[in-house]
């Protein structure tokens, strides 16, 4: 038991005399000049191929239509996979080549000591970064280094233009909709258009304009894709019908309604969750995801919860048809609050 102990408790101030490893030898870029400097034109020529892939990436991206297709795959995938991969490639052989070929390869020897760090060991592995920074020849070796960096930076380009396919920049994209004077409301399932009779006191409709509905000469839709979606999820409204007497207009708002109907936007100026609970006796519009309540008799005015703006609303009129118009586009900003929106809220 003692002798276990013992052997347990024994550290190695000093390592193995012999672990076996084979005499050193020297590398051919180590005693030929002219070898070296192969080398460090085969590094170069790596991270110079890997800036050139990268370049293409970017070329690819404007110049393969995202229709076309290679081998029943997308074409402009196809390309941004290969020369992205030659990028990566070309710049991971080079480091290899360079490791293998430039950097010192001698064995370095590591003592294991306690966990703790005193002074002694944190100047040690300064001087051993130094030590590994001297051998890679990182600093002497400008042609590796400024082709390494060349290829780094890039690599960079193409991530950069790949953010274009995130969308344009929203600018003032949320201060305009579709909306505008004389469009129709309609119902959002079928399209079916709204006169004032259709709805009673109580009574709430999800609507969209009429012109997510409308074709064109050639029968298709005017609006569709992205697009489609971008205009539906900014248009989007809400028409609640209420008595009259309950309705209490701001100034300037007083005509915005057509007997007791009014028109908000279904958008929740929180965080922009569609919204639709209706309680139509005290005429609160709630929002489902984190409970601001809005007052629709009262210019969409929040009550309760984290909503900071009251609801957008929308202008309305009948037409000579007698059917539900808008008068207007929203007359400020519709979606979540951000930073750069003027705070107008009713008072």
């Amino acid at each position: 038991m003692t002798d276990q102990h013992e052997l347990a408790t024994t550290t190695v101030a000093e390592p193995i005399p012999d672990p076996g490893l084979p005499e050193h030898l020297p590398r051919p870029t180590d005693v030929d000049p002219a070898a070296e400097k192969r080398a460090e034109r085969q590094v170069a020529t790596l991270f110079g191929l890997s800036s050139i892939f990268a370049l293409l990436t970017c070329v690819a991206y404007f110049t393969i239509d995202g229709d076309d297709t290679f081998l029943d795959m997308g074409a402009q995938n196809v390309a941004f996979g290969g020369l992205l991969g030659g990028a990566l490639l070309c710049i991971g052989f080079g480091a290899i080549q360079w490791s293998r070929k430039l950097m010192s390869d001698h064995e370095i020897v590591e003592y294991r000591h306690s966990a703790s760090s005193p002074e002694e060991d944190r100047t040690e592995a300064v001087a051993a970064f130094e030590t590994g920074l001297a051998d890679s020849g990182i600093a002497r070796r400008s042609l590796v280094r400024n082709s390494l960096l060349g290829a780094l930076a890039t690599l960079g380009l193409p991530g950069i233009v790949f953010l274009r396919d995130l969308g344009p920049l929203p600018g003032d994209t949320l201060a305009h909709t579709v909306w505008k004077k004389g469009m129709r409301v309609v119902q959002d399932v079928d399209g079916a258009e709204i006169k004032p009779s259709d709805m009673v006191i109580g009574q709430l409709v999800n609507a969209e304009p009429a012109i997510f509905f409308e074709e064109n000469a050639e029968g298709e839709p005017e609006i569709h894709g992205a697009e489609l979606q971008a205009a539906k999820a900014k248009a989007a409204v809400i028409l609640v019908r209420m008595h009259p007497n309950d309705i209490k207009p701001a100034k300037g708002r007083e005509n915005w309604g057509v007997d007791g109907i009014l028109c908000y936007s279904k958008i929740c100026t929180h965080v922009g969750c569609p919204i639709s609970l209706w309680e139509q006796q005290t005429h609160h519009l709630l929002c489902p995801c984190h409970q601001s309540t809005f007052d629709l008799a009262d210019n969409g005015k929040v009550v309760f919860g984290p909503a900071g703006r009251h609801l957008p609303q929308l202008p309305l009129a009948v037409d000579d048809e007698g059917y539900l118009i808008a008068t207007s586009d929203f007359t400020e900003p519709v979606g979540p609050s951000y930073w750069e929106r003027n705070r107008s809220d009713l008072t």
